[in-house]
């Protein structure tokens, strides 16, 4: 009987997971948005912020339709809206927001290639501002930049000094001497007035994307072009959607997606120039964009996407700066299609970190909805 026993929760591990001996029990599953035939998708694409346990997230929302196994199920034909995800105490509990709606247009880019649906017409599209100087050390900021086409036209930007709630924008990101910019949310703050931006640029060819960094020192005033992260990809291939973190006053890791794995850049010069690192992630099965964060002890964490089965949220863990990673862990493994992933990703005060995604699972039905994982990650030494 003891035998028959250990045999069972074996074969339990192993179904579970893609990845037995690191498969999670220190995990809690949220929805932060669902709703009956709607899809909800990429917080990758718009930012995460957190002060405390206070985290704010932004999503898409349009209607589910199904247009086949390999393409997004969001209805072309129907609005697409921009909204935000609100918890108060540390991810367990959301409230959805609509910047568009409560600041008359906040948050709403033009259509230039970059929806799936259609733009919303409740609200109105906000004329540019000229630059505002920005204080990047003020305690409730946030900062988002948003594309119009993810091949390199205009990008644009909004900043919050009370934790979102309000927006003052859009400004233009101008392209810095690229073919255009698709800018996401990613940047790193070093002062009062200093701030790096790391963003994907056109390549030559016009095409998605090559990754770059950009920098301002006068509060945003001005942003200039500082350098390219890694070759320009050939032919097809691409390199967007960097993450970053900063591991020392001189030191950046930035991590990258690519058509089928994810890349990783170290600079110790502030991001002048950059050596390549090992891939963190060999194969993800399509393109899906990391998260990246660096731990309060100091270890680097990224989660990806798995867009080839077991559908899978995962995590890898490194001690040394992204010389070598740990073996993946699942932080969940239950999905059911390949319209998943770009997660975004903070560490609360208690140390639990909340990956945010959209998913899709047999159990919640057809629709893709916006999840967190709450994950007890290993202590250092132990992982």
């Amino acid at each position: 009987m003891k035998k028959q026993i250990r045999f069972l929760i074996i074969v339990w591990i192993v179904a579970g997971s893609a990845h037995p001996l690191f498969a999670q029990t220190a995990v809690k599953q949220v929805k932060l948005y669902y709703e009956k035939d709607k899809f909800g998708g990429w917080p990758a694409n718009f930012g995460i912020w957190s002060w405390g346990n206070e985290i704010l997230v932004g999503f898409a929302k349009g209607s589910y339709k199904n247009l086949g196994p390999t393409a997004h199920n969001i209805d072309r034909e129907k609005e697409e809206f921009h909204l935000l995800a609100r918890s108060m105490d540390g991810g367990e509990n959301w409230k959805i927001e609509d910047p568009g709606k409560t600041g008359n247009g906040d948050l709403l880019v033009p259509s230039h290639g970059n929806y799936h649906g259609l733009v919303r017409t409740d609200v109105p599209l906000q004329e540019p501002i000229a630059p505002k100087v920005i204080n990047f050390k003020d305690p409730n900021f946030a900062f988002t930049l948003r594309m119009t086409n993810n091949n390199g036209g205009e990008s644009l930007y909004w900043t919050s000094t009370d934790k979102g709630h309000s927006w003052d924008g859009p400004v233009r990101l101008l392209d810095m001497g690229t073919k255009g910019i698709a800018a996401r949310t990613d940047y790193l703050i070093d002062g009062k007035n200093d701030c790096l931006l790391f963003l994907t640029a056109a390549k030559s060819n016009g095409k998605e994307g090559r990754p770059m960094m950009a920098k301002t020192t006068d509060g945003g005033m001005t942003w200039s072009f500082v350098s390219w992260i890694g070759p320009e990809p050939e032919g097809a291939s691409y390199a967007i959607m960097p993450a970053s973190v900063r591991l020392s006053p001189k030191e950046i890791l930035v991590s990258i997606r690519k058509n089928k794995s994810i890349e990783a850049y170290y600079s110790a010069d502030n991001g002048l120039t950059w050596e390549k690192q090992i891939d963190p992630v060999a194969n993800t099965g399509e393109g899906n964009p990391p998260a990246m964060l660096q731990m309060n002890d100091g270890r680097v964490c990224l989660i990806w996407g798995s867009r080839k089965e077991p559908f899978s949220i995962l995590a890898k863990i490194s001690s040394d700066k992204g010389k070598s990673w740990t073996e993946p862990y699942t932080l969940r493994g239950d999905g059911n299609s390949r319209d998943m992933g770009y997660p975004r990703a903070v560490q609360r005060p208690d140390g639990k970190i909340v990956a945010v995604y959209y998913f899709a699972d047999a159990a919640t039905g057809h629709e893709r909805y916006i999840g967190a994982t709450i994950w007890t990650p290993p202590a250092a030494g132990k992982q």
